[in-house]
């Protein structure tokens, strides 16, 4: 930018008090010093120099602007610097966005150690399990659950989101235990609202042939956490993520059912916007997250 170059020219002129030092400061030739000051006189439409073949001097109106000039080459010279240091280091507040249960089950616990590791960072995240908009809405980072990432944002797939159809021991004794999916019309089949074809499930069956069944119940939910209470109340059979319920399966509070037959597997995604440069928060934050989720991670690891 001509503009800028001409003030920072104008500005070192007077701090070195001649054309001729400016020059020497610079690396360059005093006539292309007068040409940048002359330029930035001309623009202006006002002398900020006074001129002798003995001494240099501020106009009055050149004084005012040699003023503001200087400080906002500082200003800017401060946010370079501010900007190396953030480029440095993770720190500063990462805006992340995650799927309520999933958010609350496994992302809320790891913040403590990431918050160890990188004590300059503070973590602003929003548990929401509607698709949000990471740039209108101002994210970093967000969870994303599903087949496929969204093509606009950079996506790093964590690891598996499996799902498994299970119940309560305890309603299992009252109703008995389905063998084929298509039993599972005759029990009370809990539901979750976003998930794409709540109430027509489909699976593959052992010989690689594909099933689907349709399912009803007395209760439908949008959160992954009410359905596994209702479940370990049991009220009835649902398919769920294994990350909400792969700990009660691990104990044996849930039993998985249909295990021959292949259900709806997503992937578990970090997106953010497609950036030139990284910030070294984000990418502290995405390789600590990939760490610690694997392609088996320890909600679906079998129990001892």
């Amino acid at each position: 930018m001509n503009s800028l170059t001409d003030i920072a020219v104008f500005t070192q002129v007077v701090d070195s008090g001649s054309f001729t030092a400016a020059a020497e400061a610079l690396s360059l030739s005093k006539s292309v010093v007068s040409k940048y000051v002359t330029r930035l006189e001309d623009r202006l439409g006002a002398r900020l120099l006074n001129r002798t073949t003995r001494r240099l001097s501020l106009t009055e109106v050149g004084r005012a602007f040699y003023e503001r000039s200087r400080r906002a080459l500082h200003e800017i010279e401060e946010a370079e610097a501010e900007i190396s240091r953030l480029q440095g280091e993770p720190r500063g507040t990462l805006r992340l966005n995650t799927p309520m249960s999933f958010g609350i089950l496994h992302v809320a616990p790891a913040l403590p150690d990431f918050l160890r590791q990188y004590p300059e960072v503070s973590i602003d995240m929003n548990l929401d399990d509607r698709k949000v908009d990471v740039i209108e809405e101002g994210f970093d980072l967000s969870v994303r659950i599903s087949e496929l990432p969204d093509s606009s944002l950079v996506a790093r797939r964590l690891g598996p989101c499996r799902h498994a159809v299970v119940a309560a021991p305890a309603y299992l004794e009252r109703h008995g235990t389905p063998t084929t999916p298509d039993e599972l019309q005759h029990h009370n089949v809990i539901t979750y609202r976003h998930q794409e074809a709540a109430r027509n499930w489909h699976f593959r069956a052992p010989d690689g042939t594909p099933v689907s069944v349709p399912v009803s119940g007395s209760v439908q939910t949008n959160n992954s956490l009410a359905l596994r209470e209702a479940l370990l109340g049991g009220v009835g059979i649902t398919r769920t993520p294994t990350f909400a319920v792969g700990q009660d399966i691990q104990a044996g509070r849930l039993r998985p059912l249909l295990v021959n037959y292949q259900t709806l597997e997503l992937s578990i995604f970090l997106v953010y916007p497609q950036r030139r440069h990284l910030s070294p928060k984000v990418r502290a934050f995405v390789d600590f997250f990939a760490e610690r989720i694997s392609n088996t991670p320890d909600w679906d690891q079998p129990s001892e």
